[in-house]
């Protein structure tokens, strides 16, 4: 399994270049995220364990981004993803790598939405200063995050889980994330990233001041992570530069199939079996 993790983090880097090259190019600021930042920090590179890789950026670069790499990512090795497109519910981006296969631990409703190896970009959201409407906020991110997993067949054995994104899939998101986002709101002193996913509110609330960026070693390469990293990453993990236990580096696992030399549709009927079966068992 470290052999077969070590040679996706080498596609994965590749894939961070062709992204960094598209980044620099048109003027995008972003930086490493999450455990990405914490590998480059802590290690200089990927995490050993690892087996994705994560950046961010502030809405409106997001918003540049996602069209930037439609023109200079080649469309032929790479898909761009959407939030909230016609095959991908979901609530932040991925670029994906053709002819590729990296499927999840979920039952996806949706045959057409692409499952190649990907690299995940989040937006970071402006967060009001008023402690009681950034909670709301939060609460809010939660609402559609439920209804986007409900719609991409997310599986999980947690009833209060299947309770909420079953109550939240007849919801109309549109206000709620015009809501979360707040994208007029740029002159508040605080950002969050809750739309990547983070569980407990104040691990997902920087300072503005935290999208200013520095260039750290990645790999073989130099890329920027905040420059404020040490703030990000103890709101993130607390002590960042102890690793993680020996025993939870399998349960962060995120693939149930991955191939990094052929197309994930030759394992869909694989994909339904194995699944299904997986989730009828965590049910009994």
């Amino acid at each position: 399994m470290e052999s077969k993790v070590k040679e996706l983090q080498t596609v994965l880097l590749q894939m961070l270049k062709d992204i960094d090259a598209v980044c620099r190019k048109n003027g995008i600021s972003y930086q490493l995220f999450a455990g990405s930042a914490l590998g480059a920090v802590r290690d200089g590179g990927f995490i050993p364990w690892d087996d994705d890789l994560d950046i961010a950026m502030s809405r409106d670069d997001y918003d540049r981004f996602l069209t930037a790499a439609e023109e200079g990512l080649c469309s032929d090795r790479y898909y761009i993803q959407k939030e909230f497109s016609e095959h991908y519910p979901m609530f932040s981006s991925k670029v994906r790598l053709h002819h590729t296969t990296f499927m999840e631990r979920y039952i996806p409703r949706d045959k057409a939405m692409h499952q190649g190896v990907y690299v995940d970009i989040f937006p970071l959201d402006n967060l009001s200063d008023h402690p009681i409407t950034a909670k709301l906020q939060f609460i809010a991110s939660k609402l559609v995050i439920a209804k986007c997993l409900y719609q991409r067949g997310y599986a999980t054995d947690s009833v209060p889980k299947k309770l909420l994104m079953i109550g939240c899939s007849v919801l109309p998101i549109r206000g709620l994330r015009r809501f979360v986002e707040r994208r007029g709101d740029t002159g508040s002193s605080r950002i969050h990233s809750f739309f990547g996913g983070t569980s407990v509110l104040e691990r997902g609330i920087y300072s503005r001041s935290s999208l200013s960026t520095i260039e750290v070693p990645f790999e073989d390469g130099v890329f920027p992570v905040s420059r404020e990293y040490d703030r990000v990453l103890s709101i993130q993990y607390g002590d960042y530069m102890t690793p993680t236990d020996v025993g939870d580096r399998d349960r962060k696992r995120h693939f149930l199939m991955m191939d990094l030399h052929h197309g994930y549709e030759r394992y869909l009927e694989w994909q339904d079996r194995q699944v299904i079966t997986s989730f009828t068992e965590s049910i009994r």
